[in-house]
Formats: structure tokens, sequence, C-alpha cells
């Protein structure tokens, strides 16, 4: 039974592998700034979470999100160790993207990416003036870092969070699904956002302090599946409405920005097709300098 129970998990955790392994970055992505935050290699120090299985890294899917923010002067570090107030002590701005417990993580329950101690100590590093940038997708990532989420107040609800009518996600102003707050106006008036475009995430409950930035309604569904994108009749859902999949607040002299999708904030191609996903795609044309707004707030410049 133990040995059939394995190959079942092998097989699921093969046939989502070979799905995602589709995904790539687009290498040829690139994105004007004409005004760089810092001179090259002179702004704060931005680690990338490489350390828990991270679906996104620097030199993988995250290629395209590195190159922007070292574009705009930033310094981009990849973070191999587990987190302490000792590993964050050079860090002004730390990016959490799509962690994992292990390498099998596709079928409910899920497990914690983080353990108690490396959470304790996010929450003292941010409430002493760090800045996270929490990033989590949709099962099983989101599971996978609802323990950390918790810590600082939202509820992350492990499932696939999708409009009912297959649309493409668009966020705007228009739709007035998109608030206006102090990072999407940006420092100007180039800078400022009206639209966004997600690709598939989570959907949670943001505290009261926060600034909700993406809002969901009722032509949304939350899936609930207990093995990762597979999808039945009797699979539970539940409204979108009232959840969000945006936010941001600070916390103690610190500051947070959380949002339930990965894939907007890099530039993949996938198929032979190379169909393209995220900040590279026709319909996400403001999703670069989104990034960059979150950033500046998250380094104080906004």
């Amino acid at each position: 039974m133990k040995q059939l129970k394995f190959t079942l998990s092998l097989m699921v955790w093969l046939s989502v592998s070979a799905a995602m392994a589709q995904q790539m970055a687009d290498k040829d992505f690139d994105y004007p700034i004409k005004n760089p935050a810092y001179e090259t290699g002179k702004g704060s120090v931005i680690t990338l979470d490489e350390a828990h299985f991270n679906f996104h890294t620097l030199s993988g899917r995250y290629l395209p999100f590195g190159h922007l923010l070292r574009k705009d002067g930033f310094v981009l570090k990849s973070g191999k160790e587990p987190f302490s107030v000792s590993s964050l002590s050079e860090t002004k701005i730390l990016v959490i993207a799509n962690a994992l417990a292990d390498t099998l993580p596709w079928k409910l329950p899920a497990k914690t990416a983080f353990t108690k101690e490396e959470i304790n100590a996010l929450v003292k590093w941010v409430s002493g003036g760090g800045s996270l940038f929490l990033i989590a997708d949709h099962m099983p990532f989101a599971g996978c870092a609802a323990e950390l989420a918790a810590a600082f107040g939202f509820n992350f609800i492990d499932g696939f969070a999708m409009r009912r009518d297959k649309k493409p996600e668009v966020f705007s102003v228009k739709k007035n699904n998109l608030s206006a707050n102090k990072i999407t106006a940006g420092a100007n008036e180039s800078e400022q956002i009206e639209s966004l475009m997600f690709f598939t995430g989570q959907a949670f409950i943001a505290p009261k302090e926060a600034t909700v930035i993406t809002a969901l309604d009722d032509d949304y569904e939350v899936l609930l599946p207990s093995t990762a994108w597979e999808f039945k009749d009797n699979t539970p859902r539940m409204s979108g409405q009232g959840l969000v999949n945006g936010a941001f607040m600070a916390f103690g002299k610190g500051r947070l920005v959380v949002m339930g999708e990965a894939a907007m904030f890099s530039a993949q191609v996938s198929g032979p097709q190379k169909n393209k996903a995220g900040m590279n795609h026709p319909d996400a044309r403001q999703n670069p300098q989104f990034l960059l707004n979150i950033i500046h707030w998250l380094d104080g410049r906004l």
C-alpha cells in the first residue's frame, strides 16, 4: 500500500512538473526605464528567497524579475539560507515567491514551507524595519505559505481563484477592482497604474489594517481541489465575493506587500508557440511598472 501511494504521488508530481517545465523565462523581455531609481548597482539589496524549494529563482523563471530590478539600480541576491535575523541583516527587501515545503507538494494536506523559528524571525525583522514582498500563487503555494501569512494577519485560501467565464483576468480602475493607493499612484503621472493582468492565482482575506490593491467579486470562484489542477464536478468551490488577491500595509517599523499571483511579475513563454504570460503579455503592459512601484514603496521611495 505504501508503495502504491508513493507511485501515485510520483505520477502526480511528474504530470504537474511536465506542465510547469513548459514555462520558461522569456530572455528577450526588456522593459525601458527612463529614470532608474539608482545608479547601476548602487541601490538597496533585494534578496529573492531560494532556500525553500522555490518555484521561482533568479536564474530560472524569475530571471526577468531580477533583470528589471537590476536595470532600476537595485542589487539582487539569491537567498540560500533559512531565515534568521542575522541572515537578513544586509537585506532591505526580502522577496518570497512560491515557496514549497518539499518536492512533492501537489496533494493535500499542505505543509508549511517555513519553520516556526523562521516565521518568528521574519515577524521580528519586518517589525524592526525590514520590507517583505510575499508572493504566493494558487494551490499548493498558498497552503505552503499560509502559516507565514497568518503571522502578519492574512488568511490564505489554498485553492485556485478563477473567473467563472474564463476570460482574461484584467483588473482596472475602469472595472472598479483596482484601487487608487500609494503604490498604484506611483511617484508621478507616468507611473500611475490603471490596469493589471493576473494569470490564475489564489484569493485571501486581508486584515483590516491593510490597503487592498486588487479585489475579487462574484465573477470569480475559488476552486478547492485535493490535488493541484485536478478539477471535478464535485470539487468544492466558493465565491470570490469579499476576497482579495493583492494588499499592502505597514507592520511595526517595516512594510509588507502580499500578492496572490506570481507569473504577473515575470515574463514567461510556454509551448511550441511560445505563448506569453506575465510582463511580456500584450494586456499586461503596466505590470512591469507595477512591480517597480511595489519595490519603490517597500524601499521607502513612495
